[in-house]
C-alpha cells in the first residue's frame, strides 16, 4: 500500500498533519461513496480539521463522490457549511512532529521526531501526550 496523503489539523497555532481518519465512523453509516483519484488518498477526500475551546471541528473537506460530485461540507452536512462538531468520534488523533525517522511506503506508517497524540470523547478532547520517537540524523527532511 502506498503511504497515504494525510488530513491536515489546526491546534494551540498549529497546522498539523493528522494521520488519523475522524470522518470514517460517520461515513459507514451514510451512503456517500468517494471516488480515489490517486493511490495515495484511497478514501478518496482530504479533510481539514480544528480543535477550538477543546472540540474537534471538521472545518473543511475535498473530494468527489463516484458519481463526479464534488463534495463540501453542506454536501454532508445540510446546513453547516462553515463546519461541524465532529461528535461521532471517539478515538486518538496521531499528529506526527519533527523530522523524518524513517519512511515506510504504507498507510501512515512513517516514524518522526515526536508524535503528538490527542485523546478524544465524543468530539471532546480529553487528554494529549507527545512520545518521542528519537533523534533526526544531520540534514533529515522535516515532516
Amino acid at each position: 500500500m502506498t503511504a497515504q496523503v494525510s488530513e491536515q489539523l489546526s491546534y494551540k497555532g498549529e497546522s498539523l498533519s493528522l494521520c488519523s481518519n475522524p470522518l470514517s465512523p460517520f461515513l459507514i453509516n451514510s451512503d456517500f461513496d468517494f471516488q480515489s483519484t490517486s493511490t495515495a488518498c484511497w478514501r478518496g477526500y482530504v479533510g481539514y480539521w480544528s480543535i477550538e475551546d477543546n472540540h474537534l471541528y471538521l472545518k473543511h473537506i475535498s473530494g468527489h463522490l463516484k458519481n463526479g460530485q464534488l463534495v463540501t461540507l453542506e454536501t454532508l452536512f445540510p446546513g453547516f457549511p462553515n463546519g461541524v462538531f465532529a461528535h461521532w468520534y471517539t478515538g486518538e488523533l496521531r499528529c506526527p512532529r519533527g523530522s523524518l525517522l524513517k519512511y515506510v511506503h504504507g498507510g501512515y506508517a512513517s516514524q518522526y521526531e515526536e508524535d503528538l497524540f490527542i485523546s478524544i470523547e465524543k468530539g471532546v478532547v480529553t487528554s494529549e501526550k507527545i512520545i518521542r520517537n528519537g533523534n533526526p540524523e544531520k540534514d533529515a527532511p522535516k515532516g
